[in-house]
């Protein structure tokens, strides 16, 4: 069963911008990697935290709408939680 999901992270700011638009990439593949699609990503860039997030005052938005199975999102999910890269998520069904 397919889910429409708008899916935001959040990636720490001291990460380059090759190795940033590589994990972005990977996220996406992800996502679609089985019947799913990445139907729009779209990068907020550097935003400021209203309080610090693991010694972070910004990070860098990014947020993903895709169409993809609850098991590609758990996936997602299961990656996101070990990926040094990423200071955190959030999936939301649309």
């Amino acid at each position: 069963k397919m889910n429409k999901d708008d899916i935001m992270f959040i990636v720490k700011p001291d990460v380059e911008e090759d190795a940033r638009n590589q994990l972005i990439e990977n996220f996406k593949n992800i996502l679609s990697n089985g019947e799913g699609s990445v139907d729009n990503v779209n990068e907020w860039g550097l935003r400021d935290f209203a309080y610090e997030i693991k010694d972070y005052k910004k990070g860098y938005y990014v947020v993903v709408d895709a169409t993809c199975t609850a098991a590609d999102v758990a996936e997602f999910e299961r990656l996101s939680n070990i990926n040094a890269s990423m200071l955190r998520h959030l999936t939301l069904r649309k």
